[in-house]
């Protein structure tokens, strides 16, 4: 561990020396480029004295090799690629155009004119097809078939047995050397691609690459096939190899540290041994990572970093589940040099920063997601039950500690939030719960997925503190700048404590009331509710209500949910639950933020939610059987009441969609008030019982046409959306629960249901004159309020169940008491029939043209047409003597009166005209 940490130390030391030369070289590339932009803007510069040739050539040679050696880097960055561009000359030009061997066909014999660098400049062309097969696959294959050329060596002289081992060995290590330093030497005198879009092809790059290839090969065979080297020193090789080839990345480009950081992090798997170290496994891993982390930085390299801090977490996840008898402290200092490598050199600050660096860094993603994983192994693998749970709670506190200091990486702040939640989501036993929530009982059975002990109380009280004070204080701080760092720091804040806290109540707590719990939620809700205007003020402009304000007091309207369940039985909850609605509600008269409508709507939502859960409010046994004075009425009315109330502040506020829902709300919950007293009253207190009579069906109907009425009546005072779809929504409701329920689920005609022993006041009475005057005067208040189609369906309706009332009315009196169909038709009762619907048809033609509606006279002439084929089709054959004369002569007076009728209305409106 002391070996590792020097080298930790060193490369850290490094770093920080090449970080000092790197600012010497960004001043003089700065004046270079300020002589540069100097030359192309045409200024005249004095030329210095000249010098003899001789000397001039020697003065030149160091500041070529500095360019070289800047210049031959490939690829280089996005940013070096802008301060290095070159206007193409013409000869570069030619050969980008004809090939890489027409240059020496294109060049001039002597030197070109001197001319303006706008007049030489041209538009870049793409390769084609022979520059590329020549000059960029060709280099490709070639330093592949070169690797694979020193292995096939190696193999030949094993098969024909020419040479030794050690020879062997010692040609190919001659072999990846000679590779190195010939790319080396290409490197150094000057080498350059002279076609633009080849940097991949980079020469120097592929042969240092077949070297570094050769040499790993070499090494794994002294040690694994012939056994000449220890574990030790083929561990100590490889490495070496590795890192050297990560560092010669630094002149050969990105693709180069690939290939040594590939090596490296292979090098622990080819080397066997018998007494395996932990430590050295983990210190040299550290080394490659530090030593990665400082050339990614050097050169911006994302995509390096990133699979440097894969391959470390890979082995780390790999140690912790494949070996036998892990040791803590290397998991720990394995994820501290992480965290370090991270915070210190990849998001270490640049010379002329400014202040903090805004936006995302992609690479931290895996160091956040391994470190995370790692702090979640520790709380729930038995293996790590000596050091309890306190290892796993200080990398997750890390994580927050590196996020809240390096802003880029914020991905650690959601590993570090996604850890503790899912860690103490598994303190709760699993769900086979066995509840009797009707009896107030809840026991649960089952083993959680982690240990459940004191010190874990602990632990998630100092997590949530930690969560709570980190997030709000950087939601504060990114408030004005950074709107989405903001939130989420915010949401993590109020998310991570707020599961915490439920998971220590299901775990520690009594589920059926603690007093204990409640109170935590309580100073929850107001710690929420003050960060969030805290953080509301810090914003620009102040108490805009951003996204990070939303979360905070949508946190804290959770947590006075937490306290209402904790702290009150079910039927308190309920009611209390449904008057906390108005509290945000009244608030948006002090500040117009705009999740506080929102929360009166997640209120409606939570009340909903507990309806559907217990209809009953309090349990079914613990129900009054008094009618209309039990839980149900504050269980339903209240909420009602308090919806309404919020609404109609939200109407004198916000006036946004917020005010639409609790608008809805609040006449749902008063249908719904009105229609379970009913249920509760005409089934003797129990509402779960089995299907509805006709006679409860009938008093729904006229509830849904009844909350029509009052939607129309309150949009006609105050408009709205809500109420008016509403109110159309209640009138197609009706209709239907009278297509369905009372013309044929439920008719007695069908059912042989008692209609009662009263002649009037009946069954039939309830069920369809009473809802037929109600469709129709509907109907009447609605015609000119809401569409025409609406108040014709009403008008319809009312008739339809006129008609079926008189009907079924005449059966009784034939019939009695019951009425099924099945009881037969008599002659008087089907002559009766035939008259009453000719009487009906009369009775609606005659409204439809005092009221000039048009629904009621073709509602007239159907059912006069009905009577008509009645008469002609059934009474012809089933009436006899003077029942059967009396029908047709009935028939043919109603028609001919009608057809005077009309004839009258035609001459009357002829002469009117």
């Amino acid at each position: 561990m002391f070996e590792s940490l020097i080298g930790l130390v060193a490369i850290i030391a490094l770093f920080v020396i090449i970080s000092r030369q790197r600012s010497r070289i960004g001043l003089i590339e700065r004046e270079l480029g300020a002589l540069r932009s100097l030359v192309l803007s045409g200024v005249h510069v004095a030329p210095p004295q000249a010098k003899p040739v001789e000397q001039a050539a020697n003065d030149s040679m160091p500041a070529d090799a500095a360019i070289a050696a800047v210049t031959d880097i490939a690829p280089p960055s996005a940013g070096e690629a802008a301060a290095e561009e070159k206007p193409p000359t013409q000869v570069e030009a030619g050969e980008a155009a004809s090939g890489p061997w027409a240059a020496g066909e294109a060049a001039p014999a002597g030197p070109a004119p001197a001319q303006p660098v706008s007049a030489t400049a041209k538009p870049a062309q793409k390769p084609d097809i022979e520059t590329a097969l020549g000059t960029r696959w060709a280099v490709w294959v070639g330093g592949i078939a070169l690797a694979l050329g020193g292995l096939f060596l190696i193999r030949y002289t094993i098969e024909a047995g020419i040479f030794g081992p050690g020879v062997r060995l010692s040609m190919a290590a001659m072999l990846g050397l000679v590779l190195v330093a010939v790319g080396e030497f290409i490197r150094r005198t000057g080498f350059k691609v002279p076609v633009q879009g080849l940097a991949g092809a980079y020469i120097p790059a592929i042969l240092t690459a077949a070297g570094a290839f050769i040499l790993f090969g070499t090494v794994y065979a002294a040690h694994g096939v012939y056994g000449f080297i220890g574990p030790a020193l083929a561990f100590t090789l490889l490495g070496a190899i590795g890192v050297a080839t990560i560092a010669a990345a630094l002149v050969h480009g990105q693709a180069l540290a690939g290939v040594g950081l590939l090596g490296a992090v292979v090098t622990p798997m080819l080397v066997a041994s018998q007494a395996p170290n932990p430590w050295a496994l983990f210190g040299y891993l550290a080394i490659v990572l530090a030593a990665t982390g400082v050339i990614a930085r050097l050169r911006d390299w994302k995509l390096l970093m990133a699979a440097a801090f894969v391959g470390t977490g890979l082995w780390t996840i790999l140690y912790m589940t494949d070996a036998s008898g892990t040791n803590l402290p290397v998991i720990l200092f394995i994820n501290a040099v992480t965290l370090a490598v991270l915070a210190l050199v990849w998001l270490g600050r640049r010379g002329g920063e400014a202040g903090p660096a805004m936006g995302f860094d992609w690479p931290s993603v895996a160091p956040g997601f391994f470190v995370g994983l790692s702090a979640m192994a520790l709380f729930v693998d038995p293996a790590y039950a000596a050091g309890d749970a306190l290892p796993g709670a200080a990398l997750i506190a890390a994580l927050v500690a590196v996020a809240l200091y390096r802003p880029l990486a914020l991905a650690l702040l959601h590993a570090a939030g996604l850890a503790a939640v899912l860690v103490y989501l598994g303190i709760i036993p699993p769900t086979s719960v066995v509840s009797d929530f009707s009896g107030g009982a809840l026991g649960v059975d089952g083993l959680p997925a982690a240990v459940a002990d004191t010190l874990m109380l602990r632990i998630g009280i100092f997590l949530g503190l930690v969560l709570i004070a980190a997030g709000f204080w950087a939601a504060r701080k990114f408030a004005a700048s950074a709107q989405i760092r903001a939130a989420s720091w915010a949401a993590w804040g109020v998310v991570a404590p707020l599961v915490i806290l439920l998971a220590l109540w299901f775990t520690f707590g009594n589920l059926d009331r603690d007093l204990v719990y409640a109170a935590v939620a309580a100073l929850l809700m107001v710690v929420f509710a003050a960060g969030g205007e805290w953080i509301a003020r810090g914003e620009q402009p102040p108490l805009q209500g951003g996204a990070a304000v939303s979360f905070a007091f949508g946190g804290a309207a959770v947590a006075a949910l937490l306290m209402l369940y904790m702290a009150f039985g079910s039927g308190w909850t309920t009611m209390l639950l449904g008057a906390a609605a108005i509290v945000p509600a009244l608030a948006t008269r002090w500040r117009a933020y705009p999740v506080l409508g929102w929360i009166s709507v997640g209120a409606v939502v939570a009340v909903l939610g507990r309806i559907v859960f217990d209809p009953t409010i309090v349990g079914a046994e613990f129900l009054s059987r008094t009618p209309v004075f039990n839980w149900l009425l504050p269980g339903y009315g209240v909420p009602a009441l308090a919806f309404g109330l919020a609404a109609w502040q939200l109407a004198r506020t916000t006036n946004g969609r917020p005010r639409l829902a609790m608008e809805a709300g609040a006449a749902l919950f008063a249908v719904l008030t009105v229609a379970i007293l009913v249920r509760h009253a005409m089934h003797g207190g129990v509402i779960d019982t089995a299907a509805a009579t006709l006679a409860e069906q009938a008093i729904y109907t006229l509830i849904a046409i009844g909350a029509g009425a009052i939607l129309v009546a309150i949009d006609m005072r105050s408009p709205s959306l809500v109420l008016r779809y509403g109110s159309l929504a209640a009138g197609v409701v009706s209709v239907a629960f009278i297509v369905i329920q009372h013309f044929v689920a439920l008719n007695p005609l069908f059912t042989d249901e008692s209609t009662g022993r009263i002649p009037v006041f009946n069954l039939l009475f309830l069920a369809y004159l009473m809802p037929a005057a109600a469709a129709g005067g509907l109907a009447l208040y609605t015609r000119d309020k809401r569409p025409k189609w609406y108040a014709a369906m009403l008008a319809l309706m009312a008739a339809l169940l006129a008609f079926v009332y008189a009907t079924l009315s005449v059966r009784r009196l034939f019939k009695g008491e019951f009425i099924g169909l099945w009881s037969g038709l008599g002659q008087l009762e089907t002559y009766t029939y035939s008259a009453l619907w000719l009487i009906i048809g009369v009775a609606l033609l005659t409204a439809g043209v005092w009221l000039k509606s048009q629904v009621l006279r073709v509602a007239s002439a159907a059912l006069i047409s009905v009577a008509v084929l009645k008469v002609f089709l059934f009474d012809m054959s089933e009436l006899e003597g003077v029942l059967r004369a009396l029908s047709f002569i009935g028939l043919g007076a109603v028609l001919i009166g009608i057809g005077l009728f009309y004839q009258r209305l035609l001459t009357r409106a002829a002469r009117g005209t």
